[in-house]
């Protein structure tokens, strides 16, 4: 016990030193520091899971601090700062790193675990040391407390390095001069290599932090090692961009694939569904070197230059500096840019770009980032974004096309793997083929894609089609020109123009060919879409009108073909039904027999007979006035018609009403206190005979509210007093009917109860009333018009 006291008499005898508490602010001024590349002044003491701390930062940031050994409850704190460079060669000796000499210290001394223990931050100019070391005396007849004590250093919140004293009465160095690349701590003579990004930071002798990562051209693969951004591929809705990042077009816009800042090429490419309404395909290729002269669009067929049509064959000829050509595979686009050469392939479903070295740092689009759809996106119709969600297909396999997708991992395509990552292809592959069927050759692209890149890396996959399935999967559509609402697709085993899905919904859900027939006068006409009859095996070519020799008018452009006929050409049947003329015909097949559904296709116009007599109505009583009793309420109801908005000219029997005039019809009570009591019109109705009750019936007002099927009925006041009026314009029923009875239904409505003006939806439908009344009290009028 005496030893401890005299150790502790000497610590508190210190020349200079005081006292501190935890978390209080302390000046090392006199001393200060280079911690990490760092330069501090003040250090702030405080505790964190009961080991002393020592932050450089301020009292709420830990992130610089040196982590010291636990500290005892309550134990005291002594600090002070010597200008002594006594131990310069004896630390400079175990800590080879520094050259500069000693010139002060930092000096904090406590008890952990009962034993004196002591933390030193040494300054030798712009080199940091920091020292620890423990008593050797220990209480007699007490537990041992010999055991080591732990210190680190933190930089940005994170470990950099520890000191351990493991032997009491003897002090431990480490250098902590340091380096903080990329903000987080080294020790000098270091390397850290980060493989997720490519990069490897160091701290040399002379504490000089630096890094090397990827070059210009280069991606890192997230496994520590930097490849070539040098290929792109694009097919169908996937894009695998330099990076072989994997990323899909669900709408059907125009992007940018790759857009180069410095000279303003661009490739363009625009997405468009197919089959599926809910899966788009890149669908046309265009490149643009930012002069209008040299923009070339390499697809659909046939290609262009500056706007005009070009034919392409297996030589190569050059047009503004590109060089194009094609053989039984697709289209090939070479030319240079930024003196790299560039190589852009495309066969109608797949796009591919090769680029022997890419000085990325200029470029953009979808192949540098296959994440920036947004930023890529050309298109200014925010149609194209609009989304659609097909049924699933249950044609489509998904385990099946799984495993066939995953041959890229088996030979020979395993052959390549090591050079071009097999997974981003099969992802694209799977990922379309489980929602799209297996047709137009399209599983055997995503494997083709993947062999043309490794025949780049000079792999060649020896017969890789016939391990596939493949060789005979090439479906020849660059000579098969469709028009903007076709694709080319296999119909019935060969190449054609199939429809789009969106463009086709309509029809296929209508069980029709094409639009509705359009009647004109004593003639009609009838267009069909060549790609809807096609698609049912139906050759247009062969159509004619009910007379054989009336044949189609085909558009060129739109893949249409037109029948027109009248009423006294190419076989038309005319018919009469009452009021009605019908002229009918019907698009067949010129041979006599078929084995093709949907083969004669009937159309018709319906004209109405040519009116002979001139149709006016007379009312047969107007007003109509009924005295009513409901319950204790005695009043007089009146029904008028008038024929102005402003209800001041009454039609009377000697009116005469004409067919579509509006007609205006006032209901009114008097006799009742409007103060207590609305009316309210429930119904309006019209029909062929006296009787309210009559068959053939037709309503204007139902349930307080105008029929929306009507236009022109308006119901323009009701329950808002004892005035109620509507209009509509005037009709006759078709049965021929010379009469016509207007019906009203009038209720009583008690305001202290409630709303009583119906609430009407935009449907036409009533929505709530909060006043009731009484439906066996109902006033009902009838006013009479005869033809």
């Amino acid at each position: 016990m005496l030893r401890l006291l005299l150790t502790l008499c000497a610590l508190f005898t210190l020349t200079g030193s005081v006292s501190i508490s935890l978390q209080q602010q302390v000046s090392i001024s006199r001393c200060p520091i280079t911690y990490y590349t760092k330069k501090y002044e003040n250090v702030y003491v405080d505790s964190n899971d009961n080991r002393i701390r020592i932050c450089f930062r301020g009292p709420a940031d830990s992130t610089d601090c040196i982590k010291g050994p636990v500290i005892d409850a309550n134990s005291p704190i002594q600090f002070n700062t010597y200008q002594d460079g006594s131990l310069n060669d004896k630390i400079r000796k175990e800590l080879g790193h520094l050259t500069n000499a000693l010139k002060c210290y930092s000096y904090f001394s406590f008890l952990s675990d009962k034993r004196l223990t002591t933390l030193k931050i040494y300054q030798f100019g712009i080199e940091t040391a920091l020292g620890l070391d423990y008593s050797d005396y220990q209480q007699p007849n007490t537990p041992s407390t010999e055991h080591p004590r732990y210190t680190s250093t933190l930089v940005n919140g994170k470990e950099v390095q520890t000191l351990t004293a493991v032997i009491p009465a003897r002090e431990y160095y480490v250098d902590i001069t340091g380096c903080r690349p990329s903000g987080f701590g080294m020790a000098r003579d270091t390397t850290k290599s980060v493989p997720e990004i490519c990069t490897t930071y160091s701290c040399s002798l002379a504490a000089v932090g630096s890094s090397t990562t990827c070059g210009d051209g280069e991606y890192c693969d997230g496994k520590g090692s930097c490849r070539q951004m040098e290929m792109c591929t694009v097919t169908g809705p996937t894009v695998i961009d330099f990076k072989e990042k994997i990323n899909s077009v669900s709408d059907r816009c125009e992007y940018s694939l790759l857009h180069d800042q410095s000279t303003g090429f661009s490739l363009k490419a625009n997405f468009l569904d197919r089959r599926r309404r809910d899966v788009s395909f890149v669908d046309s290729l265009t490149l643009d070197f930012s002069d209008s002269d040299d923009i070339q669009r390499l697809f659909p067929p046939p290609p262009q230059v500056a706007g005009s049509p070009v034919t392409l064959t297996s030589s190569v000829q050059t047009s503004g500096g590109v060089d194009l050509s094609k053989d039984q595979t697709g289209v090939t686009a070479s030319f240079s840019l930024q003196s790299s050469s560039v190589s852009v392939f495309y066969d109608g479903t797949t796009v591919q770009i090769f680029i022997d070295v890419l000085a990325g740092k200029s470029y953009t689009g979808l192949c540098a980032d296959s994440s920036t759809s947004s930023s890529s996106r050309l298109s200014s119709d925010a149609s194209c974004l609009n989304q659609y969600e097909d049924k699933v297909d249950d044609k489509v396999n998904c385990t099946t096309m799984t495993q066939q997708c995953n041959i890229l991992k088996s030979a020979p395509f395993s052959s390549c793997n090591s050079k071009v990552d097999p997974q981003p292809y099969i992802t694209a592959c799977t990922e379309t083929m489980c929602t799209y069927p297996d047709v137009d050759g399209l599983r055997c692209q995503f494997l083709e894609s993947y062999a043309k890149v490794c025949e780049k890396k000079e792999v060649n996959l020896q017969n890789w089609e016939t391990g596939a399935q493949c060789s005979d999967s090439t479906l020849m559509c660059q000579n098969t020109i469709c028009s903007d609402h076709e694709f080319c697709g296999e119909i019935f085993g060969t190449a054609g123009c199939r429809c789009r899905a969106i463009f086709a919904a309509p029809y296929i859900n209508s069980s029709s060919f094409g639009g509705p027939t359009v009647c004109d006068h004593n003639s009609a006409s009838l267009t069909l879409v060549n790609c809807l009859l096609d698609q049912k095996g139906i050759n247009s070519s062969s159509l004619t009108l009910l007379d054989k020799t009336c044949k189609g008018q085909v558009n060129d452009k739109t893949h249409t073909l037109t029948f027109n006929f009248t009423s006294d050409s190419c076989g038309t049947i005319v018919n009469t039904n009452n009021s009605q003329v019908i002229f009918t015909n019907a698009v067949t097949l010129q041979d006599e027999i078929t084995r093709k559904d949907h083969a004669y296709i009937e159309f018709s116009c319906i004209y109405k007979k040519p009116e002979v007599n001139h149709v006016a109505f007379r009312i047969q009583d107007s007003p109509v006035v009924q005295s009513v009793t409901s319950g204790k309420w005695n009043h007089t109801v009146t029904m008028v018609a008038f024929a102005d908005a402003s209800r001041t000219q009454m039609v009377d029997t000697n009116y005469q009403v004409q067919l579509n005039q509006k007609i205006w019809v006032e209901l009114k009570s008097s006799g009742l206190d409007e103060n207590l009591i609305s009316t309210v019109t429930d119904s309006c109705w019209a029909t062929n005979q006296q009787s309210s009750d009559s068959t053939q019936k037709y309503f204007l007002i139902q349930d307080g509210c105008a029929n929306l099927a009507d236009q022109t009925v308006q119901v323009e006041r009701n329950g808002d007093g004892i005035l109620n009026y509507f209009s509509f314009n005037m009709f006759k029923f078709t049965d021929e009917s010379r009469d016509l009875y207007l019906h009203c239904k009038l209720q009583l409505c008690l305001k202290q109860e409630g709303n009583c003006i119906p609430q009407c939806s935009s449907q036409g439908k009533r929505r709530r009333r909060s006043a009731k009344y009484n439906q066996e009290e109902a006033a009902f009028l009838s006013m009479g018009w005869s033809a």
